[in-house]
Formats: structure tokens, sequence, C-alpha cells
């Protein structure tokens, strides 16, 4: 067996069902889950029958590189999203992925090089922010690297301290996630602060992998996040050199079932990674390009999935203001709550176990499922943990249920910090 699979962390998912082990909860008040970012807003129609008129492609073998319609329909919306259009040339800067999670975590496998950089000091490195999405770290780990942990909490703003990094860990550094929209944050990195990290690869030669799955789910209709690809195209780097971009289907059109996403930039790098998929046997069945096709080409179903989620934040935030300090992130679905606010210590941090017991008694009393921030995280060498005394919560749920869900929540966190 590869000896790396015994570094592998339980996956935030099987630690919540161990922490719900034992619970009975009220009966007589229905389950809400909002623990998982599984999207519940109905699939938009035309990308289902786009789907089903397509279903004699399973009778042909797909290719790595998909079909020039998804490829022109990913770069049509590149442009339209990003202005970069004219900078994509969709048959060498775009592939499509089943999903963000796999992409990111073959991506890793394929430009990582166990033996290390020249000068550096130590193995390969890849660094992540922290709390993070698991398949940063599980992708570096089995790929021979290090995961290293940049701590994001309300004292950076939620973003990684970029400038707090030593020379000597960018030399070793061959990979940095980073997300934007941030998961479970939020947050939206400005365009500057994208460029001092794209700087930062160009000077330590690593790969910026950024992660925007949530770009598109953002709350103020007017000012959509700014992406890696246009960042890079503003100071001139119209190559992408360095950086690739994940998008995903999943959030945006509300089809995680499909698995359908892309990865765009650096030709360079793509080019490699092409060849690695087309051994690792994970082309895009053509149904599924074609219907992925479809959605790139549309915007207005995803401005009406943003109202829906607008709809819910309306509705939710002004029910846990009342109890917790708690306000509208920047973008996404998640509200990372802040439960132990009232606990903290001196150096800011949170009683350990705050959260998970937050929300195993959340569960216990209002039967509704959330995620301890810890279990989207690592603790720091100085003791602290970025995710501990917070939860998220996925605003997933139709709006009556992320209601209904707030007031039970309200009701719990007044009984638990009276």
């Amino acid at each position: 067996m590869n000896p790396h699979l015994t570094q592998l962390h339980p996956y935030p998912f099987e630690r919540l069902h161990a922490l719900q082990a034992g619970v009975v909860p009220p009966a007589h008040l229905p389950r809400i889950a909002l623990h998982i970012g599984e999207p519940k807003h109905a699939p938009p129609a035309f990308v289902l029958e786009t789907l089903t008129a397509n279903l004699a492609e399973l009778g042909t073998y797909p290719v790595a590189a998909g079909s020039p319609a998804f490829r022109e329909a990913v770069a049509g919306w590149l442009h339209r999203r990003y202005s970069v259009g004219e900078h994509v040339v969709a048959d060498r800067m775009v592939l499509p992925v089943n999903g963000t999670r796999e992409a990111l975590f073959a991506f890793v496998q394929a430009v990582v090089n166990p033996a290390g950089k020249a000068g550096a000091t130590a193995g390969p490195a890849v660094l992540m922010p922290n709390p993070f999405y698991q398949i940063y770290e599980g992708a570096a780990l089995l790929a021979g690297a290090e995961p290293v942990y940049l701590d994001t909490d309300a004292s950076n703003g939620f973003l990684p301290d970029l400038e707090a990094v030593s020379p000597a860990m960018w030399q070793r550094c061959q990979v940095l996630f980073l997300c934007s929209p941030g998961n479970p944050s939020g947050t939206v990195a400005s365009l500057a602060w994208m460029q001092r990290a794209l700087a930062l690869a160009e000077q330590y030669d690593f790969i910026v992998a950024a992660d925007e799955c949530y770009a598109d789910i953002y709350l103020d209709e007017a000012n959509p996040p700014p992406g890696f690809l246009q960042a890079a195209a503003a100071i001139g780097n119209t190559t992408f050199r360095r950086l690739v971009v994940f998008h995903s289907l999943s959030k945006r059109t509300s089809v995680p079932g499909m698995r359908s996403g892309f990865v765009a930039g650096d030709p360079t790098l793509l080019a490699p990674f092409r060849l690695y998929r087309t051994y690792h046997g994970c082309a895009m069945p053509g149904h599924v390009l074609a219907a992925s096709a479809a959605a790139w080409n549309d915007d207005a179903h995803v401005a009406a999935n943003r109202a829906l989620y607008r709809a819910k934040f309306a509705a939710v935030v002004p029910v846990l203001r009342a109890v917790m300090p708690v306000d509208w992130p920047d973008a996404g679905f998640y509200l990372w709550l802040d439960v132990a606010h009232a606990q903290r210590n001196a150096a800011g941090h949170a009683p350990e176990g705050s959260d998970t017991a937050w929300s195993r008694g959340l569960l216990e009393h209002q039967n509704i499922t959330s995620l301890p921030g810890e279990y989207l995280g690592r603790p720091n060498a100085a003791g602290g943990h970025p995710g501990r005394g917070r939860v998220r919560l996925s605003l997933v749920a139709p709006v009556v249920d992320c209601l209904a869900a707030a007031h039970r929540i309200a009701a719990f966190h007044r009984a638990w910090c009276p």
C-alpha cells in the first residue's frame, strides 16, 4: 500500500458522524441539514434536456480534451465574466474535469516533484489556507509533499498573510492553493492581493492553483468577485504563467451530481496535465460535455440562483444577529459563525471543543446539523486553531427551512450563551 495513505486525516463528515453518535434529536422537530455544501436548488430544465438529448454519446469513448464546443463555451464565459476571452486560447488553455475535487487532487499528483526544487532546504511543500477544502491536504500528502497551513481568521481578514511566509518556505513551495471566494468564510480577495500571490510565484517558481468554484455565487449583483485570470491579465501575464484556475458547475448551476467543471490557465502546465489525464481515465462523457457547454453559455439561470441565496441571507442574518455577531459574507452560501465569541481568551483563542459541543448540542436540542470549524482546519504552532470556536452553516435548504433553522438556532444559542 502507498505509505502516504496512513497520513490522511478522517474526512470532516466522518468526524461529524462520529460526533453525532448517540444523539437523539427531538422527534417533533424536522431535521434541517446545514452541514454540507450540497446545492438543493432545482437544476435548470435546459441543462437536463440537453443531457438527455445527447445520451447517444454513451456509445462513444470520451477523450481527455473534451469537445471544441465545451472549450469554446468556457472561453466565452471567461470573457463575459472576467474580460479575458481574447487571451484564452480554448484549445490550449481549457480542459474539462469531473468536478473541482477530482481536478484539484489530480493536478497536484501531476505537478509535484517529490525530489523537491533546486536550492530548497527540504522536500516539496504545498501551501494552503487554514481552514481549507480537505482535498488540498490529501492531494499534497499523496503526492509526497508536506502540507503547510496558512492561518486565516478575523485578524487577517480571512486571507492568508503571504508576507508572513519565510523565503525558505517559498523556496520549497511547489503549489500554492488559494480559494476566492473562500470556503468557509466567503471572503473575496482583491485583485492586488491576487497579483501579489502571482508575483511571489514568479519570484520563487511555484504554481498558484486558484479554486474559484464559488465565483458565481455572490451577493452584490453589481460587484462580482474578481478572478485570478483577470488579475494576471491586468499585469500583463496574458499567458497566465504559473497559474491554473478551477471552476465547477456544482454550485453555479446546482448540478453537483453531474460532476462537471474545468481547469484553465498556463498552457505549459495544461499540456502535461492533459497527458496525465489520458492515462488517469477521467475523460468527461459526451452527454455531460454537451449539457455543460449549454450551462456555461447561459448566465440567466445563475442570476436566478443568486437571487435565491440572497433571499436566504436576508431572512437568516437578522434573526441570528440578535444573538451573535454575524453578517453577510462577500460571496458563497456559507455562514462562518463565531459561536464562542464570548469565551475567547486574551490571545483570541476559543476554548477547545467549543464548536464541536455547540454543533452536537444544536443537533440534540434543535435537530439541525452543522459543521464544526475544527474539522475544516489544523492547529497551529502557537496552540491556536483558526477554525476553533466557529461553525459552518450551508444555506442550501429552501428559504422557508433556512428561516425556521435560524429561529431554532437563535433559541438554542440563547440557552447556550445566556
